[in-house]
């Protein structure tokens, strides 16, 4: 079954504690506020019942696919939500939207919120893949990150995720993290990978620890008190993760993402990465047409206060040309072991990328950063590791 239509990502802002690392838009709170939030949705769904483009003209083309075909949960931590408003949520959506029957749902959650009644609850709402945000195995690396799980509690939630029957259990882990601590050294990743490996998920994503600025990891940075791998270290965990993964059965199709079939992959995700419409509900989430992307208001109380006003959340958008769009879709197909299909670019974005780069394209197959593979651009590990950089060495000319 093809996924090929727009997607829907529902924003969930709330955690029990909020990681030092992260730097998206939640926040802690109670079972009142947590309600509050759940009735504003519903009527920010509500809004789009009959147009999905924010200023409601009905102008942009979904396509030959109109019909939502995934929908994602995520946050923040869906998991905070009661299995109850979760399934109003995704009643709410199949209400107002056109959403395909079987549409394919994701939910992130937290490992201590994975109780046996709980994850049930989650599978009989119409949960596809769980997302599990496990984040370390190894209880020194869990309390620098901030997490409020132990590596038992880790187990044991793929344990229950895997009896309820999910077609997929995922778990997000994160490496290298500050020298002199656990998940800094190549052995100390190797035992997490070895831990993750051995709880038998479906997916996995492996994600570079990144310090934000305005983050308490941020604060610590700025002090001086800790820092990032230097690029080197953080090149030879990447390299490492790849191979060791692909050892055991888990395809690393994407910079951070390895499943242990195609059957597997984020069915959600690649919309982000091939330039397909979807539309983003709650507060900060993002909404792509195909050639403009907007976004809502990022802090809850002004997104409460928009829909209260009876108008959509939204911040504000912008209108991407032909090159913006281009060098984006030659960056996110870079991050991809599918890479970019040359006649399809051609096709979309009006540029012959091979024409254009011909001796571009010769010198990073001889370097190791390309694959020769004829008529598409296939990133090497080499070139995975450096796609951004690779995509920007790049000619586009004027489309």
């Amino acid at each position: 079954m093809r996924y090929d239509g727009p997607g829907l990502y529902v924003h969930v802002p709330f955690c029990s504690a909020i990681c030092p690392y992260c730097d998206f838009a939640v926040l802690t709170g109670g079972a009142e506020k947590r309600a509050r939030y759940v009735g504003d949705l519903v009527a920010e769904i509500a809004m789009y019942g009959g147009e999905w483009s924010e200023d409601g003209s009905g102008a942009i083309d979904l396509g030959a696919a109109r019909v939502f075909d995934t929908i994602y949960l995520g946050g923040g931590t869906p998991s905070a939500l009661a299995p109850e408003e979760l399934a109003r949520i995704l009643g709410a959506l199949r209400a107002a939207l056109p959403v395909r029957a079987d549409a394919w749902v994701f939910c992130e959650a937290n490992p201590e919120d994975a109780s046996a009644d709980r994850v049930g609850a989650w599978r009989a709402a119409g949960v596809d893949t769980l997302s599990l945000g496990i984040q370390s195995f190894d209880a020194a690396a869990l309390l620098f990150l901030g997490r409020r799980h132990d590596p038992g509690q880790a187990r044991r939630s793929v344990e229950l995720a895997r009896q309820a029957g999910f077609h997929t259990v995922s778990i997000d882990l994160i490496y290298g993290l500050p020298a002199g601590l656990p998940g800094a050294t190549l052995a100390s990743w190797r035992r997490d990978l070895e831990a993750a490996v051995e709880a038998a998920p479906d997916h996995l994503s492996c994600y570079q620890l990144t310090i934000h600025a305005g983050t308490p990891f941020g604060f610590r940075a700025a002090r001086g008190e800790i820092g990032e791998l230097p690029e080197p270290a953080q090149a030879e965990l990447f390299r490492f993760t790849h191979e060791f993964l692909a050892d055991r059965g888990y395809f690393g199709y994407e910079v951070s993402s390895f499943a242990r079939s195609p059957d597997h992959q984020s069915r959600h995700n690649r919309k982000y990465w091939d330039h397909t419409p979807y539309l983003g509900l709650g507060p900060s989430a993002h909404s792509f047409s195909g050639r403009r992307r907007w976004w809502n208001e990022r802090r809850l109380p002004a997104w409460s206060a928009k829909i209260a006003a009876g108008g959509r959340p939204v911040a504000g958008g912008e209108e991407l040309g032909g090159q913006e769009l281009a060098l984006e879709a030659l960056m996110l197909g870079l991050r991809t072991r599918a890479g970019v299909d040359l006649a399809r670019f051609r096709v979309r974005y009006g540029i012959d990328l091979a024409a254009r780069n011909d001796a571009l394209i010769d010198r990073l197959a001889t370097e190791g950063l390309l694959e020769p593979v004829a008529g598409a651009l296939i990133p090497s590990l080499h070139g995975l590791s450096v796609a951004d950089s690779l995509a920007r060495a790049f000619e586009l000319g004027d489309g």
